[in-house]
């Protein structure tokens, strides 16, 4: 891995919260993600399964995680199944993880082969009642491939159909959206990268550049500091490109007076940050895009002052859409026949600013999170407002990712990399 050795106390108290919710005398299990083949013998690089990398540390393929707090032998309490590694693996693919050093990286002390699954597995099952299986219910999820966590789960609850099963989604859905300081440090990493990218660029944009050399720049930038690359499929959108989402292409080149919207951002140790950011090409931005700008800018700042302990989400959209569209009627792109008239389903503002404001974040870049119940303290939220225009050919977002406090304003993970217009101008001048 690039990134430095996570402390394994995080592992530790990852795992005693999950076991703290389990029902008596149950077993939760919990599987690497597959690597998956792209064509001949190609594959996709490997990304690690995110609920046993948040339980273990463990960042490699073919792994398995089970955990029974009350089993009779203590020595089957926390367990970890990995591929033996051998000194033929180890000069074609690099090592892979010992005993000794899946300890160390994960606090667990007992660790097998994988060839010993099923024996060992047999004796834990003898002790349980209930199977915890690992099942995504992300309110975003859509997932059409059947990963390795569901072929375990089908083979597991046939060879055992006697056992209860239980969720661990809803457990991991509380938990790993409250972040540890330790969390709270490697995604300050993340978004540290993330500035050094963007700080980077503003010196490289210039008109007629390359919509992709921008996104090499970048990558030589978060690589060169330890991170992966992009925490996401990256948006580097110029002119009307903006006003596609989810636009990622990044083939078309930056015209003088146009505005170029990033959406990019890196990974640091699995952990996300998520950065928008919207410059001028010319590094100027024209009277109107500068009104636009800080609109958006405006709504952001007053839309991260509602994230606080005890907001509900759907409430805190209803305010964001209020400030919007004020916005809106002071920039002439809404008027008040708009408002009076407008659905209260799909309210008038929505026609410029039609996505959500913010979202959880953390090991996913939509990380888990439960949207029905209120925010807490440590909650990490990206606030991302935007007004897209077509018909003036640009769409400008502004995007921090934030930690909600206990008391006052959340505190802001991006808050040194560049947002006010007039900052990022000088920048671009200097």
């Amino acid at each position: 891995m690039k990134y430095h050795k996570i402390n394994s106390e995080l592992f530790i108290k990852n795992r005693k919260n999950f076991a703290s919710k389990m029902k008596p005398n149950s077993l939760a299990v919990f599987n690497s993600n597959d690597v998956y083949p792209i064509s001949a013998d190609s594959t996709m690089p490997f990304e690690q399964q995110r609920d046993i990398f948040y339980l273990s540390g463990v960042d490699q393929e073919e792994s398995i995680l089970m955990l029974f707090p009350d089993c009779p032998n203590e020595n089957l309490r926390e367990v970890l199944f990995l591929t033996e590694t051998n000194d033929h693996i180890a000069v074609w693919e690099g090592e892979k993880l010992t005993k000794d050093a899946a300890f160390s990286t994960s606090g667990i002390k007992t660790v097998f082969w994988l060839q010993d699954l099923e024996k060992v597995l047999f004796e834990m099952a003898s002790y349980a009642d209930t199977f915890y299986i690992n099942t995504n219910e992300h309110y975003r999820a859509n997932v059409e491939t059947e990963t390795r966590e569901d072929r375990f789960t089908k083979w597991l609850l046939a060879k055992y159909p006697a056992h209860s099963v239980a969720k661990s989604n809803p457990i991991l859905q509380r938990l790993r959206s409250v972040k540890d300081p330790i969390e709270l440090e490697l995604m300050q990493k993340a978004c540290d990268i993330t500035e050094k990218g963007f700080r980077r660029i503003l010196d490289f944009i210039k008109p007629d550049v390359w919509e992709f050399e921008i996104e090499a720049e970048l990558l030589h930038e978060f690589v060169r500091n330890r991170s992966k690359g992009f925490a996401y499929t990256p948006i580097i959108a110029s002119g009307n490109n903006a006003n596609v989402l989810h636009y990622t292409e990044n083939n078309q080149q930056c015209k003088t007076g146009d505005l170029i919207l990033f959406d990019t951002a890196a990974e640091y140790a699995n952990y996300a940050s998520d950065l928008s950011r919207t410059v001028p090409v010319s590094g100027r931005f024209s009277d109107r895009q500068k009104a636009v700008y800080n609109a958006v800018n405006h709504v952001k700042k007053e839309a991260t002052k509602l994230l606080v302990p005890g907001t509900l989400w759907k409430e805190y959209h209803v305010e964001v859409g209020k400030l919007m569209t004020s916005e809106l009627l002071n920039l002439g792109l809404l008027d008040k026949a708009d408002v009076q008239n407008e659905d209260k389903n799909w309210p008038a503002y929505k026609k410029y600013f039609m996505h959500g404001t913010s979202h959880h974040i953390g090991l996913d870049t939509h990380d888990y999170g439960l949207l029905h119940e209120p925010m807490q303290a440590n909650n990490v939220f990206t606030v991302e407002p935007g007004i897209y225009i077509p018909d003036e050919g640009f769409g400008i977002r502004l995007e921090d990712d934030v930690v909600i406090q206990e008391k006052g304003e959340p505190f802001n993970l991006m808050r040194n990399i560049p947002i006010e217009a007039d900052e990022i101008e000088d920048i671009m001048n200097q």
